[in-house]
């Protein structure tokens, strides 16, 4: 119990500091707007589209999807800072009534209701957030990764721009 007390003491600080209560499983590294720009062609993102992105960072690449294709998204973090920026982006941007911001660790998020999901984590992140995404996700849910494969779960689809690897799977039926 007095552990459990400890744990809740810590991350009472740590949010109030600003600081996630847990270490992110990836640094946040931005993603050039070229590339971002590419995931999301090469996700066929439209207008009708709910894009999620798991370890969102400043957010750059829902605004995207909002502002040029009219889609709706949201934005997780674990981060409380980079929620911040998120939203004072969408803010600037016009887009922050299109956008949810979600305060989580991306195993933990509830993301049964993505159409799209954009990822720009490790390999090792991948692999691990595999399982909840062929669990939670509809089939047919496009899964995009900027750099980082899943494995042996091969993509139906992969480009190169601005030399680095882009990726999209299709989330199967069940079985």
């Amino acid at each position: 119990m007095r552990a459990l007390s400890t744990f809740l003491v810590m991350s009472a600080l740590a949010l109030a500091q600003g600081t996630p209560a847990k270490t992110p499983d990836v640094p946040y590294v931005p993603t050039a707007n070229s590339v971002v720009e590419a995931m999301l062609k090469l996700a066929s993102v439209k207008n009708t589209d709910v894009v999620y992105d798991l370890g969102c960072g400043d957010g750059r690449i829902v605004i995207t999807a909002a502002r040029v294709y009219g889609a709706r998204g949201v934005c997780v973090d674990i981060n409380p800072e980079r929620i911040k920026d998120a939203r004072e982006n969408a803010q600037k941007a016009g887009v922050a009534d299109k956008i949810k911001f979600v305060e989580s660790d991306l195993f933990a998020a509830d993301i049964k209701d993505a159409t799209v999901v954009m990822l720009y984590l490790l390999t090792s992140v991948n692999e691990r957030l595999r399982p909840k995404l062929q669990a939670d996700l509809k089939p047919g849910t496009r899964v995009v990764s900027n750099t980082f494969g899943m494995g042996d779960w091969r993509p139906d689809k992969e480009e190169e721009v601005d030399g680095r690897r882009i990726m999209l799977w299709l989330v199967a039926e069940r079985k």
